[in-house]
């Protein structure tokens, strides 16, 4: 049986090492694309703030072939929509049918996705949809994936958070009040080693800078909401990209 093209949607975090961790075992798809979304303007993974150079360590490390879609400082969703579009599309032409994703318990987030790629004519895959996230962190451990937290909100944890690497420690002590996936944006990772990587990404800790986001409308309430704070961990690579 013919296995279906699959491109997967590459965060460099855990969770989308985990779903593709999954992915890959599944024989139904060949995962043959690795896409992330990197901001042009600070030349940075999107939301999680890593180093192109280290993006790039980390995928060649992985071994599956890999492109970016390039945003704008601040894209509007008219931008975002217009830039996945002529993304994909482009990669359909090579004839991909699937895209697969790791995410885990956002409705919301999980209808777009379906919604957005079915009006291009491609099957959405969420391999580790709706699973136990206490189950899951465990089982990444278990895997003997490694990483190490990049971004962490400043409602929640303070300096000392960011640059931690994941063990059983970790999960334990993490507030109650937080996802142990940090699915609800409450922690970002980086993604360094396991058993879907050919050897780990060496990297070093670099400096740690706290900023703040202004927090999004709801609704056209004149009571404005608190800005959102985050801790940045910036990582850079042991050794410069291979030519």
């Amino acid at each position: 049986m013919q296995k279906h093209k699959t491109i997967f949607n590459w965060s460099t975090g855990k969770d989308a090492a985990l779903a593709l961790y999954h992915l890959l075992k599944n024989e139904d798809f060949q995962v043959g694309h690795l896409l992330t979304a990197v901001n042009s303007h600070y030349d940075r993974v999107s939301m999680h703030g890593l180093r192109r150079e280290l993006m790039q360590l980390q995928t060649q490390a992985v071994g599956i072939p890999s492109s970016t879609m390039e945003l704008p400082e601040q894209p509007t969703m008219e931008e975002y929509e217009k830039i996945t579009e002529d993304t994909i599309l482009k990669l359909k032409d090579e004839g991909f049918t699937h895209t697969g994703f790791g995410d885990i318990f956002l409705e919301d987030l999980k209808a777009y996705r379906v919604d957005q790629y079915q009006k291009m004519g491609m099957s959405t895959l969420f391999p580790i949809w709706r699973k136990d996230t206490a189950d899951l962190i465990q089982e990444f451990l278990d895997l003997g994936f490694k990483a190490v937290v990049i971004a962490a909100k400043g409602e929640f944890f303070d300096k000392s958070f960011v640059g931690k690497t994941i063990d059983q420690s970790f999960i334990e002590e993490l507030p109650k009040e937080v996802d142990p996936c940090g699915e609800n944006g409450e922690f970002h990772t980086f993604c360094y080693d396991g058993p879907i990587f050919k050897h780990p990404v060496e990297f070093k800790i670099g400096e740690k800078t706290y900023r703040e986001y202004e927090a999004p409308k709801q609704d056209e309430s004149p009571d404005a909401k608190p800005n959102v704070g985050f801790w940045f961990c910036d990582l850079l690579p042991k050794q410069p990209l291979p030519d």
